[in-house]
């Protein structure tokens, strides 16, 4: 069966994004542009435009296109902007990313996944403002500061050296919190915090909460 993308495209904006209050139209063109197809493994292609999260390896996960539509959004993402995000992934955020700002720094943990974003930038064409490094962000130290940064993964609480890597202005979307609900969030360099919505995801790795032993 012949799937036609990019109706499928055109239906995920306007049947799920849309309606989730996503309504920055530079973030709906981003999203009804590109080809999310072509970040998921085969074996998932047909699902690449579904309201579920799609599994990555290494016990990662793509992210709904509705959480993804409202992270972009919430950034707020300016055409001079540079951004970090945490968690490369399909790289398809990434992408998404560099369509809207200026430069992208990727992190990515996994060697594997870190390559297979950048084979999959390339084959789109998408990418070219995009560089992936293979770090533990929990253990990496920069001098850099940047206008926005992401998270890709859930954490328990937001490391406080992450908050020091924003601009004066900048802004960061973390979710954050314990499974079942937690709070998507926008953080501002001012310590400011706007509450998003609810959702629940993987944590990232490492960020989960200690084990609680209970009698």
């Amino acid at each position: 069966m012949t799937i036609d993308y990019s109706h499928a495209r055109e239906m995920m904006v306007e049947q799920q994004v849309r309606p989730w209050d996503v309504l920055d139209l530079r973030v709906l063109d981003v999203l009804a542009r590109l080809p999310r197809e072509a970040f998921v493994a085969e074996s998932h292609k047909a699902l690449a435009y579904a309201d579920i999260e799609l599994p990555l390896g290494h016990g990662q996960k793509m992210m709904k296109p509705v959480v993804e539509g409202r992270m972009l959004q919430a950034l707020d993402l300016q055409p001079g902007d540079e951004v970090l995000e945490i968690g490369t992934g399909s790289g398809f955020i990434s992408a998404c990313l560099g369509e809207l700002a200026r430069e992208v720094l990727s992190i990515e943990i996994q060697p594997e996944l870190a390559e297979r974003a950048r084979a999959n930038l390339d084959a789109a064409k998408l990418g070219s403002n995009v560089r992936i490094e293979v770090a533990d962000a929990l253990q990496w130290q920069t001098q850099r500061h940047f206008d926005a940064i992401c998270i890709t993964g859930a954490v328990d609480t937001v490391p406080a050296h992450i908050l020091k890597w924003l601009r004066p202005g900048g802004r960061l979307f973390v979710i954050q919190g314990r499974s079942p609900v937690m709070e998507a969030a926008l953080i501002k360099a001012d310590g400011s915090v706007q509450s998003l919505f609810e959702t629940d995801i993987d944590y990232l790795l490492g960020a989960a909460p200690a084990p609680q032993f209970q009698l």
